[in-house]
Formats: C-alpha cells, sequence, structure tokens
C-alpha cells in the first residue's frame, strides 16, 4: 500500500468521482490511477467504488471507511512533512494564506509586513477568492490558514478562530439625499438602488435579514466580490454602497462619503480557519499572533487539535 494510492482514492472521491478530473488535479494520467486503485482494491480485499462498465458511479460502505482512514493519513503524513520541514530550517520555508479581497487588501498588508520583517526568507503567497473557496482551498491542504467572516466557521474540516469585530457603512457619493437624514434608518436606504456584497458572502445573509425583519425589500442592483467595486460602481451612480467600515478611506476614497451604519446591522466577525489536526510551522504561530493578537499558540494548538473545539470567543 502506497500513500499515493490512498491520495488518487481521495482525489477520486473529492472530484465526485471524476476520474479525469482527479488524475488533472494530481497531474498525472487517468489510466495510471485507474491501475493504481484496481491494486489498492486488491491488496485490501475489496471495491472502494460502485462500478457501471467503466465509470465510477458510487463509493461503497467499506470504500467510505477507506477514505476517511486515507485522508487521516495523509493529513499525518502531511504534518510529519511539515515538523521535519519546520526543525530542519526554522526560518525558511512558504506561508500560504486564503483570504477574501477586502481582508486582504484592508485587515492583512500591517501583519504581512511585519511577518517578511521577521522572516524574509520564508515564501509568503495570499490567495484570493470567496469564504466558501478559501475554507475549501485549507481543507484540502492547498493553503495553511484562511481569513473571511463567519462563513468559515461552518465548514466541518476546519476550526474558525475569532481575531476582531467589524461593522459596516453606506457608501454615497457626495451633497446625497441620505447625508442629511440623521438618525439613518432601514426605511431611508431601501428608498435607494444598492451595491453590496456578493451572496457567497456570509455578511450579506446578515444585510438582508436586517431588511427583511423591517419588512422592507432592497433593489439590490449590483453585487461584487469586493469593497473597491462597490465603491466604484457608486461613484458612477448605480446606487448606495453597503460594505465593511474598514475599506473605507476619507482620504483615498474623496469623492465618496460614509455614513455610519453600526446601528442598523449587526457586527461580523472575521475569523481565522484552520484544518482541524493541522501541523503549522512555527512562524506560521508568529503570523496568526501579528494579525490577532489575542490567539495566542497555546490557544490555537489546543483548538486546532480539538481539544476546546471552536468555541472561544471575543
Amino acid at each position: 500500500m502506497k500513500l499515493q494510492q490512498l491520495r488518487y482514492a481521495c482525489e477520486i472521491a473529492r472530484r465526485e468521482l471524476n476520474v479525469s478530473a482527479a488524475a488533472e488535479a494530481l497531474h498525472t494520467s487517468q489510466p495510471g490511477i485507474s491501475k493504481q486503485l484496481r491494486s489498492l482494491e486488491q491488496e485490501l480485499g475489496i471495491e472502494i467504488f460502485v462500478r457501471n462498465g467503466k465509470r465510477l458511479v458510487g463509493v461503497t460502505e467499506p470504500g467510505r471507511a477507506v477514505i476517511v482512514i486515507a485522508e487521516r493519513m495523509l493529513a499525518d503524513a502531511a504534518n510529519l512533512k511539515r515538523a521535519g520541514e519546520d526543525f530542519a530550517g526554522e526560518k525558511l520555508g512558504t506561508l500560504t494564506i486564503a483570504t477574501t479581497h477586502t481582508q486582504a487588501r484592508y485587515a492583512l498588508p500591517k501583519a504581512v509586513a511585519a511577518f517578511k520583517r521577521r522572516y524574509p526568507k520564508v515564501q509568503l503567497f495570499i490567495h484570493q477568492g470567496n469564504p466558501t473557496q478559501i475554507s475549501e482551498e485549507v481543507a484540502r491542504g492547498e493553503a495553511d490558514l484562511c481569513v473571511a467572516t463567519e462563513h468559515i466557521a461552518e465548514h466541518a474540516g476546519l476550526v474558525a478562530l475569532p481575531c476582531y469585530r467589524w461593522n459596516r457603512c453606506i457608501v454615497v457619493p457626495p451633497k446625497h439625499p441620505l447625508l442629511k437624514v440623521a438618525p439613518l434608518t432601514l426605511e431611508a436606504v431601501a428608498k435607494y438602488p444598492i451595491v453590496t456584497y456578493d451572496f457567497a458572502y456570509a455578511n450579506r445573509s446578515m444585510v438582508n435579514r436586517a431588511f427583511a425583519q423591517r419588512g422592507l425589500a432592497p433593489q439590490v442592483v449590483l453585487t461584487a466580490f469586493d469593497a473597491d467595486v462597490i465603491k466604484t460602481y457608486v461613484e458612477l451612480g448605480l446606487g448606495v454602497g453597503i460594505m465593511a467600515a474598514m475599506a473605507f478611506n476619507p482620504k483615498r476614497d474623496r469623492h465618496l462619503r460614509a455614513i455610519d451604519a453600526a446601528h442598523l446591522f449587526p457586527s461580523s466577525t472575521t475569523r481565522l480557519g484552520i484544518k482541524r489536526g493541522a501541523y503549522l510551522r512555527r512562524y506560521a504561530y508568529d503570523f496568526i499572533e501579528l494579525f490577532a493578537p489575542t490567539l495566542s499558540r497555546d490557544l490555537v494548538e489546543r483548538t486546532v487539535m480539538e481539544k476546546e473545539g471552536s468555541r472561544y470567543e471575543l
């Protein structure tokens, strides 16, 4: 039995039984995967997948157990490799962070700059995507950490630790009528077309719920994955923007005005996501603490190893 055979079986299951997609993801050939899979099944004495001719159409009951164990073995093998790298080259290696545009643009820069000063030889990669995409990257081992809002806490394969809370603002052009409404109400905002985040973001649901609780159905005319796009279209006159307050800078966004909306919507919490049971390099813990000082190495380690689950809150 080889780890590569287990990796093939897990990737096929992850790719919804599409052997071609699994082969492409693992940079190998479809016939090669099929041959190794048959070899693994013969050694184990069971069939992992249900077949219809040459097609895989399901996972057998023993196959489900095999895949769970294989995933754990592959995770342990990856942890062994990271542990060896950690002690062999303490200040060498890579750190991959998957995050949303808003976090990458407005929340992470200070921590990134401080980390690079401390670890100049560590390669730092930042992958951007929506919360679902970045959670999957960490679950698959393609990223070490992910940073986003509440949504990542819903992923069963990750632990999600709170970093900080943030609120929203309403963004409008200068001289917009909403600037004269005091106090600002959801009823007043709902009179105008709205530009806000895409449905893939959990905080969008919180905005929708706030309007729905008041019996309002706002007209959302455009959605975007990042705050900069929202501001661009507000400036073009398409509507009023609802976005993270951290993404508005009066000096940089001088052609727009921001109105505090903390009283209109509940606050959101940015969270750090880590794969359950993952081994993190020592410099990864340093990055976490630079970004979220409340998350000590001891707390993160205990959470990742599920001794405390993810019950810790701000």
